[in-house]
């Protein structure tokens, strides 16, 4: 079994190091990368969709970037302990017609002792906005190190 360090229990630091690799995976769109972060087994509910195991989970991200064109995300620790980090994030996408939108979520985490994630429970709601409302103009990919976080752009 393979290893996705930093493991659980987790500190301040390391729950950051944590979320800050999840964030930088899922700015990829690269469904079959992001997945290996989750167990074979992994659970998520994300909206209202029950989703289990990676097959899955590549199913889910390939559907939702072909529909979230231009996806740019910033997660950001809300709370931590032991094997469990719970996040907070927004991400701007627009659809096939134009219309921008940043979607505002929590997500709670859990993870086994290897560091893979085996439950992701996630709340999301869509807010329109313009795009000249738009917060994240970086290129398509990792945020940039300089780049604020959500608490600095006042999300």
């Amino acid at each position: 079994m393979s290893s996705r360090p930093p493991l659980p229990p987790f500190t301040a630091e390391t729950a950051a190091q944590k979320v800050r690799a999840a964030e930088d995976a899922w700015n990829t769109r690269e469904a079959e990368r992001v997945a290996l972060a989750y167990t074979e087994d992994s659970r998520w509910r994300n909206r209202a969709e029950f989703i289990n195991g990676r097959a899955e989970i590549i199913a889910f991200l390939e559907r939702k970037w072909l529909r979230e064109l231009d996806y740019r995300l910033i997660k950001e620790v809300w709370a931590f302990t032991g094997n469990r980090i719970a996040v907070r994030f927004a991400y701007e996408w627009h659809d096939d017609s134009g219309s921008w939108f940043r979607s505002y979520g929590n997500e709670n985490w859990e993870f086994d002792e290897h560091g893979l994630m085996r439950r992701r429970h996630a709340s999301i709601n869509d807010l329109p906005i313009t795009e000249a409302d738009r917060k994240y103009r970086w290129p398509l990919g990792r945020r940039p190190d300089g780049h604020a976080g959500l608490s600095d752009l006042g999300l």
